[in-house]
């Protein structure tokens, strides 16, 4: 029987780890709180009034590869060979609210080479969490895990008091199983202890996070007076950068839809105002009216749009790497594994190669004893049929 491994989180970082751990051989369940997979990476759909769906890449807009990067670079040319990701070749720079206008305008090859996922950012963490052993449990929050020593596996329960399974190993991909932010939201302890660990030196109790505010806009017509298809956007307190949604491949074209990011400065003064309760829908439209006055302020040509949502990231932008060389933690006596974005760097590519790191932890831990039991099993087996063959032949 395969060894079971819990992943908790669907992110791109717990993807990629179940998808190799799968693929030698190792039965993974995936646990994810939300309804479908991608965390950052996740697609938001949204409907107008007139029954139109819109969708848009509210988080991670792209991501790039380092030519050096050998290990991520294969890995994402199978995702483009399947269709899940493809090059957005496209005209970036960032906008000077000091000069009004435009500067530092490139082309796409003048950087590293940005893809995206196809149809949406989430398509390849929907791809992997598919791939042959892999269950995915969707709606489902772990609320306490238990390692126990007799049984040398992990007991896992849900957030509700359901048991959820006994597991060989455990990688945890959402960082608020084993920070304190789990009980400011939920009032119960984080499911994952790390502090029982303090022979691995992991004492982490907080990972800082910078906030930000999204805002989804959706136009008729084309917002020709941009000339560029993604920018940052200097000397402003409000806005940090933009890009044009639907210029991206395998997008729906029936309208110019937008997506803007605030800077951490504006979204930790709103914070500080509202609290870090879920915000309420007039909150969320008075941000998305100032996020959108100040689209309008770079006195471009920008008509009102038919659509416009804001959203709130409120710990998903890490400020620091918790592990960097070594890309995951890991607690190899009870085969835990952290990894994620804020192990390596905050940004897709950081989440990758925690996975990846992730992973060849999780292989080394439980495959190389299959190994050998399997070995074993041959060993035992070639004698059986030797001992059977020489049975007969007395008779």
């Amino acid at each position: 029987m395969a060894s079971k491994v819990a992943v908790i989180g669907s992110g791109i970082s717990g993807a990629v780890c179940a998808s190799i751990l799968a693929k030698n051989g190792i039965s993974v369940t995936i646990f994810e709180s939300a309804r479908g997979p991608g965390g950052r990476m996740s697609q938001r759909r949204e409907h107008c009034e007139d029954g139109r769906e819109l969708s848009f890449d509210h988080g991670a807009p792209y991501f790039t590869l380092n030519a050096a990067n050998s290990e991520l670079q294969s890995l994402v040319n199978a995702w483009e060979s399947r269709g899940l990701v493809a090059q957005w070749n496209a005209k970036f720079g960032s906008f000077d609210y000091s000069s009004r206008s435009f500067v530092s305008v490139y082309e796409d090859q003048e950087v590293s080479t940005r893809y995206v996922g196809v149809p949406g950012m989430n398509s390849v963490c929907k791809a992997l969490c598919q791939d042959p052993g892999i269950e995915t449990r969707f709606g489902h929050t772990i609320g306490r895990s238990d390692w126990l020593m007799d049984q040398n596996a992990w007991s896992l329960t849900s957030i509700d008091g359901q048991d959820v399974g006994h597991f060989m190993g455990v990688v945890a991909t959402d960082k608020n199983t084993f920070l304190s932010r789990f009980t400011d939201v939920t009032g119960k302890q984080p499911p994952i202890d790390l502090s029982s660990d303090s022979g691995d030196g992991f004492q982490i109790k907080e990972i800082p996070a910078s906030p930000r505010f999204a805002l989804m806009l959706a136009f008729s017509e084309s917002l020709s007076s941009i000339p560029i298809k993604g920018f940052s956007f200097k000397n402003s307190e409000i806005l940090s950068w933009a890009h044009c949604d639907s210029s991206k491949p395998g997008r729906s074209t029936t309208s110019e839809r937008w997506v803007l990011h605030s800077t951490a400065k504006y979204a930790e003064l709103i914070i500080s105002q509202a609290g870090l309760q879920k915000p309420s829908p007039a909150l969320l439209t008075k941000v998305a009216e100032e996020l959108f006055q100040e689209f309008q302020r770079t006195g471009i040509d920008i008509p009102q749009p038919f659509f416009k949502k804001a959203h709130r990231w409120g710990s998903a932008f890490p400020a620091v790497s918790i592990a960097r060389e070594e890309k995951c933690l890991w607690v190899e006596k009870r085969r835990l594994a952290i990894c994620g974005d804020f192990c390596v760097m905050p940004n897709v590519e950081g989440a990758i190669s925690s996975g990846i790191a992730a992973a060849a932890k999780g292989n080394g831990a439980l495959c190389f004893p299959l190994l050998i039991a399997l070995q074993a099993w041959k060993f035992v087996m070639s004698q059986c049929i030797i001992y059977g063959a020489f049975t007969i032949q007395d008779l």
